[in-house]
């Protein structure tokens, strides 16, 4: 491919020798300066997550803490005994121990291990 003796850039026209650096594509060539807008305007309308909520215990000193354990324990509880009937029923309609592990994220072994006591 032969460029002219002073090359531009497809965006914004400068010549290469105002322009700096410029980076050749297919039929088109970018300079520096536009390469830096066209990342302004992409980080613009680029969606950022949430900043994360601090930890609950930051505000708790650790008798407060102790004091909220056996809350959690119950939570945990409440849980497992919910997944578990999750699972006893997809158990009934049918479900494989395949199908569970993979919903869950572990191997069938776990799974089965976990839970087939149940059956």
């Amino acid at each position: 491919m032969t460029y002219p003796e002073d090359p531009y850039c497809s965006f914004c026209g400068r010549p290469g020798s105002e322009a700096g650096k410029l980076v050749d594509g297919p039929g088109v060539r970018i300079c520096t300066d536009c390469v830096k807008l066209a990342w302004s305007i992409v980080d613009e309308y680029t969606e950022r997550p949430a900043d994360a909520p601090p930890p609950p215990w930051t505000a708790l000193d650790g008798e407060q803490m102790l004091a909220r354990l056996p809350q959690l324990a119950a939570a945990v509880d409440q849980a497992e005994a919910g997944l578990r009937a999750w699972v006893r029923e997809l158990r009934r309609r049918g479900a494989t121990w395949e199908q569970i592990a993979q919903a869950l994220g572990v191997t069938r072994r776990s799974a089965w291990e976990r839970f087939s006591e149940e059956e």
